[in-house]
């Protein structure tokens, strides 16, 4: 790893208040895919949108085929060195926030707090109805679509009932937006893992930081276009760099 573990070391101690920004990178370790990636599901399927999940009953039935389909992925991963180096940051006072494009609540897993979370791409671990806000856990929801195929509605409402997750042309959350805008402006070392820094607007952020004065570093086993703005850029595995860097197994 030569000079990357030190500067990172070094980085880290002295700064006051650190911001974590993950993406899929850091999940790919856990076993979960990267379905951006050239051979990922989106890649092969057509993404559903959200004004046709809204407008279509055949559309909602897809899609929830599709979610239980891609669980299988997912079902059963743990969090990774590095989601335990991102927690250990955090549960000291270094790290105040972690943004992250990832859906699949391995921070919380690994003891990062909720109210530490920004979730911007929201968490597909649970559903909630798109009307009244009612959460729903996805076990249930399940075991009733397996029986009857149909799509979830609420039964507080009658609403429309959505894996807690950003689809495809819905809104980004205004409320993490602002969030993850303002502990931006408020870090002096900001930490990118595992995001190849192109799905915008939630790239913009490493961006915002270093235009305000704060250091970037850019963990990533692939370049990214940001790089030539870094601070430090570690071309390697997650896990390993964070877990070397912050001493956690």
């Amino acid at each position: 790893m030569g000079n990357e573990i030190p500067a990172l070391k070094e980085m880290i101690a002295v700064a006051g208040r650190a911001v974590v920004f993950t993406g899929a990178g850091i999940s790919t370790e856990s076993g979960i895919p990267d379905f951006r990636s050239p051979n990922g599901i989106w890649s092969k399927t057509t993404p559903i949108y959200f004004d046709e999940f809204v407008r279509s009953e055949d559309a909602r039935r897809e899609a929830w085929r599709r979610k239980f389909e891609v669980d299988r992925d997912i079902d059963g991963a743990e969090p990774n060195r590095g989601h335990r180096a991102v927690a250990k940051l955090v549960r000291t006072g270094k790290v105040t926030s972690v943004i992250t494009q990832n859906i699949d609540g391995l921070h919380q897993a690994s003891g990062v707090p909720d109210e530490r979370m920004i979730e911007l791409h929201g968490n597909g671990t649970y559903a909630t109805c798109l009307t009244c806000g009612t959460r729903y856990e996805l076990a249930p929801i399940k075991a009733a679509f397996q029986a009857d195929g149909a799509a979830p509605e609420c039964v507080d409402c009658g609403g429309l009932v959505k894996a807690a997750t950003i689809s495809f042309g819905q809104m980004m959350p205004e409320r993490e937006m602002e969030r993850a805008r303002v502990e931006t402006l408020a870090c002096d070392l900001f930490i990118v893992a595992g995001s190849s820094l192109v799905v915008y607007p939630a790239a913009g952020f490493p961006a915002m930081a270093k235009k305000n004065g704060a250091k970037l570093v850019i963990i990533n086993r692939d370049p990214t276009g940001l790089d030539d703005i870094a601070d430090l850029v570690v071309h390697l595995e997650i896990g390993p760099v964070l877990g070397e860097a912050v001493n956690v197994n």
